[in-house]
């Protein structure tokens, strides 16, 4: 898939690759709600993304009226603030060694600037690692929208929680975790905590793994007592890359714990014990 490229230093991963020159200010959450949103598509017409987008924006997005449009008319109309972007992009870190690349969502804000990293990014989502398929993200995208849509809410709500760091605000919801069920997906899982009596030895709460159906079925029932694994890894194509672990709700599309890891030897591409142990702490 060609996708826009473009180094950036995104919101949820700030504080491990440094910081931008500028973060977005409240005054851009206000201005976005008298936007238009574009939702940008992918140039093969037959990706999971532009099929999923699709079937999800009717029935979750509430807050401006938006319209699908081409790659090339987003170069088009990017400069014009009477509009924000839904958009996906091939992410590089100036920091990683590695020089992995990684597809992320974004919602921008239309900014007359010579560099699309100073478009306003209200919100950005790690979705996969560049030569992993689509289909792996692609089942839980009513989530990721729901996400970029209820933070925007809550920012315009309270603006104090815009920061270089903004994560940390959603890790509070992990003492949450004690009253949700967690669905995880066999391939999202290291090694090390591949197995329901492994996880047990330090997770205490309710953990199943899952089929991608199970996790779509729970998303489309908004189920208020599930939570669900979200894992952007190198999934085998390479060895050296981040892993990102996202633990987000079923019904409220809040996170309720986010971190990553360099993919190693010690550290394999997935949801480690380790985690589940952070996770499990009362």
């Amino acid at each position: 898939m060609k996708k826009i490229v473009f180094n950036l230093l995104l919101m949820f991963v700030l504080t491990s690759v440094g910081a931008q020159d500028h973060l977005p200010v409240p005054q851009d959450y206000k201005d976005f709600l008298k936007t238009k949103t574009l939702v940008v598509m992918d140039e093969n017409p037959m990706s999971d993304f532009n099929f999923m987008i699709k079937k999800v924006m009717p029935s979750v997005w509430n807050l401006t009226d938006y319209e699908f449009i081409s790659q090339s008319e987003f170069e088009e109309k990017r400069r014009d603030a009477s509009y924000s972007f839904i958009v996906t992009s091939t992410v590089t870190f100036d920091r990683d060694k590695t020089k992995a690349r990684y597809t992320f969502v974004s919602l921008l804000m239309g900014k007359d600037v010579y560099s699309i990293t100073d478009m306003p990014d209200l919100c950005s989502i790690p979705l996969s690692y560049l030569r992993v398929e689509d289909d792996s993200y692609a089942y839980k995208m009513e989530g990721f929208i729901r996400f970029i849509q209820d933070h925007v809410k809550l920012v315009n709500k309270d603006p104090k929680i815009i920061s270089r760091n903004m994560f940390k605000y959603y890790n509070k919801n992990i003492k949450s975790l004690s009253n949700k069920k967690l669905l995880v997906v066999k391939e999202d899982l290291a090694p090390d905590a591949n197995t329901i009596s492994k996880i047990q030895k330090v997770y205490p709460y309710t953990v199943e793994i899952v089929t991608q159906e199970e996790v779509t079925k729970a998303i489309q029932d908004k189920d208020p007592d599930v939570v669900f694994l979200h894992k952007v890894g190198p999934e085998g194509t390479r060895y050296k890359a981040r892993c990102y672990k996202i633990i987000i709700g079923a019904a409220d599309s809040q996170f309720y714990y986010f971190d990553w890891h360099m993919v190693n030897l010690k550290n394999r591409d997935g949801l480690l014990l380790k985690d589940f142990k952070a996770m499990g702490k009362k």
